[in-house]
């Protein structure tokens, strides 16, 4: 069993290693559903087979132990050196193998369902949500807004709230399912989305937008054009770049690419069933369906809404439009 598990932990420690130097596709939710099937293989083996053997060999030891006082005492030897209590401890001492493995399980097994069921921690790598999100920002995603889904196969198997405009969806990208973005969701299934000259408008009708003091970007050091959008009571802020023009140059080929029409002035899209469009905050500097296309459901990971961490800017942390 050390060879096997000591076998079994190179092989995770060499796909973990692969994975970081960028040599394999590397699938973390996969990753962690092994590991809990192994560690738990294993504890249940400590639970069932290992510790009750090894609880026999102790009382075994024990008997042994008491045996030769017994025998000792009848020859008239009263000063008696007993390690039996060392020696048992020592039996009953879980061997690493097995300290690596079923020791682990319980944090494993925690950490397993906390991240597939209820809150997810993600890293901001880009600046396309600035300014509601940073570069660096540590945030948390809900799991179980838009209903329970199944970890690895993202099977759902429990409704739960519809997508609506204006929340911040952590999704598996489209071309690439296996990469995770943030966006903002700005069309639901059946809305006909216009973003004309920098302008945004749903239905026909122009979302509300407030100009407000420009937003200065430390990582660029620059200003940008800042505005407050508004879909109902829902606000949060969008930078634009005047010198980025208003077309989208070099969108890809996408499913109900045939939905949208693209012009000099932008994109006028209409969303498919079950699919969403959605949008960077940071308008002029942001990858997002106007390029690549609509997010079907069996794509969402859940709704953004916590900072929890920003080791540049601790002012950051709490909750977010």
């Amino acid at each position: 069993m050390q060879a096997l598990t000591a076998a079994v932990l190179a092989a995770f420690l060499a796909y973990a290693g692969s994975w970081y130097l960028g040599k394999v596709e590397g699938n973390f939710a996969l990753l962690l559903f092994l590991a809990t099937l192994v560690t738990g293989a294993y504890w249940l083996a400590e639970r069932f087979y290992f510790l009750p053997q090894r609880h026999k060999a102790a009382a075994l030891l024990e008997a042994q132990s008491l045996q030769r006082r017994q025998e000792l005492v009848k020859l008239g030897i009263a000063q008696i050196d007993d390690s039996s209590a060392q020696a048992r401890a020592t039996v009953l001492a879980q061997p690493w193998w097995l300290d690596w493995t079923a020791g682990l399980f319980p944090v494993i097994l925690a950490v397993f369902l906390l991240r597939s069921f209820l809150f997810e921690p993600f890293k901001i790598p880009s600046g396309s949500m600035i300014p509601t999100l940073l570069i660096g920002d540590l945030i948390l995603v809900n799991k179980f807004h838009y209903g329970l889904r199944l970890p690895v196969l993202n099977v759902k198997v429990s409704e739960g709230s519809k997508p609506e405009r204006g929340d911040v969806m952590v999704f598996r990208y489209p071309p690439k399912p296996s990469l995770d973005y943030i966006k903002r969701v700005v069309g639901v299934p059946g809305d006909e989305l216009a973003y004309l000259n920098k302008r945004l408008t749903i239905n026909g009708q122009p979302v509300s937008t407030t100009a407000v003091p420009d937003f200065f970007d430390e990582d660029v050091m620059r200003y940008h054009k800042q505005f407050e959008e508004s879909f109902g009571e829902r606000r949060h802020r969008v930078l634009n770049d005047d010198d980025r023009p208003s077309f989208v140059p070099g969108a890809d080929e996408f499913a109900f690419k045939e939905n949208c029409r693209y012009s000099v002035e932008g994109v006028v899209c209409k969303v498919p069933p079950g699919h969403y469009f959605m949008m960077g905050d940071n308008r002029d500097n942001s990858m997002d369906s106007r390029y690549w296309g609509f997010v079907p459901d069996k794509n969402i990971v859940g709704r953004a809404f916590f900072v929890w961490m920003n080791f540049s800017s601790l002012k950051r942390i709490g909750p977010f439009n």
